[in-house]
């Protein structure tokens, strides 16, 4: 979510609707998928396919929401904003949101974009093109070039009428990607300044270890139900 002058219309947290997107702008069907994760309970999370490459998180979003996280992350010594020039740029792809409701697509980005050695793109696609374009920008120019694209305003445009609800103009959800990078497990939010590491963890457990954050950020919100997780799998 942003509160910018240009606004998309919302993904819907659905894995179809993600998988035809990302397949339409150069990751081979037979690469990567999204897949839903139907609770966060161990025996659940087992039944998603692996290895898992990332994972995208929806949940319910106010104008409270970033204050109320930093108040954690400040009370929370484990949880330490990395360093912008230094992570950013040369070992966390990350770019801001500047558009609103493009928050599925930065989710999808930040997913793709953090895992590019294990994903072969087609060469010269959409995705193949960008990621390459912006690798050595910071999250701001990022967020420009993608501004400013309207092969990737269009695609996102069919995605967010794709799926089996009515777009809305306006949500009160946003998403956020979470993924493993050198041994850290890293939020990454387009909304924040940076990304947030959520401490040690490894490809094995990212599933696991981002299921644990997730969990405290729904007790947060303990009466809503307008929470989604999926999880971003390499074919094998």
């Amino acid at each position: 979510m942003a509160s910018e002058k240009k606004r998309w219309l919302p993904l819907e947290a659905n894995p179809d609707v993600m998988n035809q997107f990302i397949w339409g702008l150069g990751v081979p069907e037979g690469e990567v998928e999204f897949n839903d994760v139907y609770g966060l309970e161990e025996e659940l999370l087992e039944m998603v396919p692996k290895p898992v490459l990332a994972v995208l998180f929806l949940f319910p979003y106010s104008s409270d929401s970033d204050s109320e996280a930093e108040a954690e992350r400040v009370a929370d010594p484990k949880l330490i904003p990395v360093d912008e020039n230094k992570a950013q740029i040369n070992k966390v792809y990350f770019l801001k949101q500047t558009v609103g409701n493009a928050c599925g697509t930065i989710g999808v980005l930040h997913a793709l974009g953090n895992a590019t050695s294990q994903i072969k793109l087609v060469e010269e696609s959409f995705l193949d093109r960008f990621f390459k374009t912006t690798a050595n920008l910071n999250p701001f120019e990022r967020a420009s070039v993608l501004e400013k694209d309207k092969e990737m305003e269009d695609a996102h445009s069919i995605a967010a009428t794709a799926g089996d609800t009515e777009a809305a103009s306006e949500v009160d959800e946003h998403y956020i990607c979470f993924t493993c990078i050198d041994g850290e497990l890293y939020e990454l939010d387009g909304v924040k300044s940076k990304p947030v590491s959520h401490g040690p963890s490894s490809p094995d457990n990212l599933l696991q270890d981002a299921a644990k954050v997730i969990k405290a950020m729904i007790n947060m919100t303990p009466d809503s139900l307008n929470f989604n997780v999926m999880a971003l799998s390499k074919k094998t």
